[in-house]
């Protein structure tokens, strides 16, 4: 018997496989899909090319002022515009980073900075995940505080006044603080708005809603104004405590919402099945219910952290020198007059790429977690 003839394998159009098929599929697949890619070609063209000679092609690399200066006055001398001065950045560097903080003692906040690194690579290492990292992650931050606090008459910490805090440092304490605390406090209040006892529900409900009304901006000002004029004389609380306070009641307000959310997808089976094997309101909620509602709204939560390490940037208002502050207070040296956007560009660079790191983290634990799959 012959052997059979293989039939002649026929390709798809050159149009629907390849780059021409992915982009006739995805930007020009119909007459406003057209429209709209050719208005955004158009952006770009009009948008990127003056942006580029501002920021790279006439922009001055320098680490003082003195070449932004001469760059500036020959730029006026032909009529146009100057390019991006990014001096500004490597020369007030450390004062973004650090602020106010004694050039002598900054090597303690490096040395934090190495704690917190040696613990998050532990952390990737699930050979040594336990309880006793979890404890050294807990007494780090107290750690941290009283590392960078120092004491009164030290020769090896000396006290450096919180006043002294300020740029990315004080940022990042502000955001790690206000996210550590008020975890366990939203979370204890969503499970108090949706109590059996009254009492727990209403004062619960009566806190978050009353939180989630105002703005953050009025409570801060409250911390800073209100609070102390309520104290018993002689006891003073730290204006950055009190900036801490306010966040951590603020976002404990808004987490609980989210938290009640992932207690509600919670299928009543699930209650049943516990009831079932004999346990408790507590080991019901505490080893059943609350770990697949805390997943379930991974999501929202890390978006509202995002949120508040943003919105640290109000403390300013109140007199606190974190990142946002300490650029408005290089813009006013006579040096770097007139470099707003160079200097907010920068901020704004910082804040994108830790968000970022934020969001990537969030993914990566939804993914080995499951969430949305099983």
């Amino acid at each position: 018997m012959p052997p059979a003839v293989p039939a002649e394998i026929l390709l798809p159009p050159r149009t629907q496989i390849g780059p021409i098929g992915w982009l006739r599929a995805n930007l020009f697949s119909t007459w406003y899909n057209v429209l709209i890619t050719l208005l955004i070609l158009w952006l770009l063209a009009t948008v990127i090319p003056p942006m580029a000679r501002w920021m790279i092609f006439d922009a001055t690399w320098a680490t003082t002022h003195e070449p932004c200066a001469r760059a500036r006055e020959a730029a006026q001398a032909i009529g146009v515009r100057p390019g991006a001065c990014w001096a500004v950045i490597p020369a007030n560097f450390r004062l973004f980073m650090v602020g106010t903080y004694p050039v002598g003692q900054a090597h303690r906040i490096g040395a934090a900075l190495a704690l917190v690194v040696l613990l998050g690579t532990l952390t990737a290492f699930r050979r040594f995940r336990g309880r006793a990292l979890v404890a050294a992650w807990v007494l780090s931050f107290p750690a941290i505080l009283v590392l960078l606090h120092g004491f009164q008459g030290s020769a090896i910490l000396p006290l450096v006044e919180t006043t002294k805090w300020s740029g990315l440092t004080l940022t990042f304490l502000l955001a790690i603080v206000a996210i550590v605390a008020s975890f366990p406090l939203g979370v204890l209040l969503a499970l108090g708005r949706r109590s059996s006892l009254p009492v727990v529900r209403l004062l619960s409900t009566v806190y978050i809603e009353t939180v989630r009304g105002v703005p953050l901006i009025t409570i801060l000002f409250m911390s800073s104004v209100m609070f102390p004029l309520l104290m018993p004389g002689g006891l003073r609380v730290d204006k950055v405590v009190r900036a801490m306070l306010a966040l951590i009641l603020f976002s404990a307000a808004y987490l609980a919402e989210n938290v009640r959310g992932g207690l509600q997808a919670i299928p009543q089976g699930q209650y049943d099945a516990a009831r079932a094997l004999g346990l408790g309101n507590a080991l019901t909620m505490g080893l059943i219910i609350l770990p697949q509602a805390l997943r379930a709204v991974i999501p929202p939560i890390v978006g509202q952290f995002i949120g508040l390490f943003k919105d640290t940037s109000l403390v300013a208002v109140i007199g606190l020198l974190d990142l946002f502050a300490i650029g408005q207070s290089i813009l006013s040296n006579p040096n770097w007059l007139g470099l707003r956007t160079e200097v907010y560009i920068f901020v704004a660079l910082v804040y994108w790429v830790f968000s970022y790191s934020m969001s990537m983290a969030s993914r990566r634990l939804e993914r080995r977690l499951g969430v949305g799959v099983r």
